[in-house]
């Protein structure tokens, strides 16, 4: 028994049978759904894929709407730290964490591979980040090319631009945000390309190690994007990396 918390799906690699004998890398997966939902093909989806690499994965359904920041913020870096120290038996202990986030999903993935925002001190200030961050055409800004949606649900409507602006996660890249994997489509009618391109440009200015790929054609939310084009080469490509940084 994994004894996750609820919300938290575990699905262990193929090739460790026992979970425990598992090395100790685990992916933690953030589907996207525009703070209000779970996309299933971005969430148990991406695990039967990091599956198929050799790493486990737990797929998170962490608060969305009604729920407000930092309902979702704090939960998912308490399910991160709770799995760094091993506190569910079964699964591997002292794991590395692969945090991976799509759309909405990834816009938490930035927040939680960034130091906590005052709201979140006020509930709990520990800064615990994963290992590395892997972003699908993430929501990065809630005021440049703003998702309307995952605004509204994440803050509520009518939020101020102050509020809205302290969620800007290109904003809060420092030098202790993990080495990061982006990807976007250039044609994404929903979550404008720039979103990758201010985060990676963020990354940038403060040398912290990343890779950024822009497809040129997809829609939004397409996953592992099989047959989309050039964007269907981005599993192989973020697994080309992952190797290149020991996993």
């Amino acid at each position: 028994m994994t004894d996750l918390p609820d919300g938290a799906t575990w699905y262990p690699a193929p090739t460790a049978p026992d979970p425990a004998d598992a090395r100790p890398d685990v992916a933690l997966v953030l589907p996207g759904g525009g703070y209000h939902g779970h996309a299933a093909h971005e969430g148990e989806g991406y695990a039967r894929w990091l599956n198929t690499i050799g790493i486990s994965a737990v797929v998170f359904a962490y608060p969305v709407a009604p729920h407000r920041h930092p309902d979702a913020v704090v939960a998912t870096r308490t399910l991160l730290r709770d799995l760094r120290a091993g506190r569910y038996p079964g699964l591997p202990s002292a794991p590395r964490v692969l945090l991976v986030g799509s759309s909405a999903g990834g816009h938490l993935a930035a927040l939680v591979s960034n130091a906590p925002t005052p709201d979140e001190r006020a509930v709990s200030d520990v800064d615990d980040r994963p290992d590395l961050a892997l972003l699908c055409y993430p929501v990065v800004s809630m005021t440049d090319h703003q998702h309307r949606g995952s605004a509204d649900n994440l803050l509520g409507t009518g939020a101020t631009v102050w509020a809205l602006g302290a969620l800007d996660t290109e904003l809060m890249v420092d030098g202790a945000t993990p080495p990061t994997f982006l990807w976007h489509t250039a044609e994404d009618p929903a979550v404008h390309v720039t979103h990758s391109l201010r985060y990676g440009e963020a990354l940038a200015r403060r040398a912290v190690p990343f890779e950024l790929h822009v497809f040129e054609r997809g829609a939004h939310g397409i996953g592992l994007a099989e047959g989309t084009g050039t964007a269907a080469a981005w599993p192989d490509v973020a697994e080309a990396w992952l190797r290149d940084r020991g996993w």
